[in-house]
């Protein structure tokens, strides 16, 4: 989910559902799943990041191009301040063995090796200048899901480096940003091991889909009940990739919808899914399975009929970091628990 896609979405919808029509023609690709199926939580095994072992040992100074263009030198990777709005960038700092020289992150990075580290986002997702300033940080890594610009060049001004990373949010692009990090932070060959790993995670994980079965038909829904804001995810807006990597179909994108469209109970039952993907918080927000139910339209669809809700923890459902194959994995298992197709 990019911060371009949602922001302007979200401040529009904000104390109010509204909606717009989704385009017909939507039919469900697969049988219903049982009755008794009922909601799941997808976990993974394994609730923090795995680093490489040994640790690497930068090699400084590094020059790299930014996302943005600029051409950035690094002398020093003693304080790394990773942020976005996704975590996925505290994520590979982590795993790249350099948790240990993190000084801050981000209110979207919470596995636990991370989450006693200081929180610099206490807007959301804005940095306090005030709060990184105090961190005396020697890198700050970001990409334009964080902001405001201001502050990025208030960091600059007060002269310490700042390496953008691009902020394509799909599986395809972890590698890009494994890659970028590691040479922002002089472990370039620390990162082709890395790279290595991930993309072998997500290899044993799509060999672990269930094959042979119809897809079911999965519509992904941003919700934060207490600000009004009720949304459904379509082609590009990071869910879909998650589940087709899954083993699903993505109904928004199936009936057309592209990045997040308002929730609307029209759109919702001409999308028909099968089952409804949300994140565990926003699942919360809106009282639980009994209070989506509540919501209009959802209970007209096969998954509102049957119960068929997964939820997952938000600092993992959309980070696109290190852990993807294992966060694909646990999709897998919870959408295919129960024989949700015939």
């Amino acid at each position: 989910m990019t911060r371009r896609a949602l922001g302007p979405v979200v401040l529009l919808l904000t104390g109010l559902l509204v909606g717009c029509s989704a385009p017909a023609g939507g039919t469900a690709s697969g049988t219903a799943p049982p009755v008794d199926c009922g909601p799941v939580t997808a976990t993974l095994t394994d609730t923090d990041v795995t680093a490489l072992d040994p640790p690497p040992t930068p090699t400084l100074p590094a020059t790299v191009t930014s996302a943005d263009g600029r051409t950035v030198t690094v002398t020093d990777t003693s304080r790394i301040l990773p942020v976005n709005m996704y975590g996925s960038i505290a994520e590979i700092v982590f795993s790249l063995g350099l948790g240990g020289n993190v000084v801050g992150r981000d209110t979207s990075t919470t596995f636990p090796a991370a989450a006693g580290l200081p929180v610099v986002t206490p807007a959301g997702h804005d940095l306090a200048a005030e709060a990184v300033l105090a961190l005396d940080p020697t890198v700050v890594l970001a990409d334009d899901s964080i902001g405001p610009p201001e502050v990025l060049n208030q960091l600059r001004t007060a002269g310490i480096p700042v390496v953008l990373i691009e902020s394509e949010q799909t599986l395809a692009a972890v590698p890009a940003h494994v890659r970028a990090v590691a040479a922002a932070l002089g472990v370039a060959p620390a990162g082709e091991d890395l790279v290595a790993r991930v993309e072998a995670d997500l290899a044993e994980a799509r060999r672990g889909v269930p094959q042979g079965a119809a897809a079911p038909r999965i519509a992904f829904l941003y919700l934060r009940g207490t600000a009004g804001v009720y949304l459904i995810g379509g082609k590009g807006a990071g869910s879909d990739a998650m589940i087709e990597a899954a083993g699903g179909v993505d109904a928004g994108t199936a009936i057309g919808l592209a990045k997040f469209r308002p929730l609307t109970s029209e759109g919702l039952i001409n999308a028909a899914p099968d089952v409804l993907l949300v994140m565990s918080s926003g699942l919360a927000s809106v009282g639980g399975v009994d209070g989506l139910l509540k919501l209009p339209g959802v209970g007209q669809t096969p998954a509102g009929e049957n119960r068929r809700i997964i939820d997952m923890d938000d600092g993992v459902l959309l980070t696109f970091g290190t852990r993807s194959g294992k966060v694909v994995q646990a999709l897998s298992d919870a959408v295919h628990s129960c024989g949700a197709t015939s």
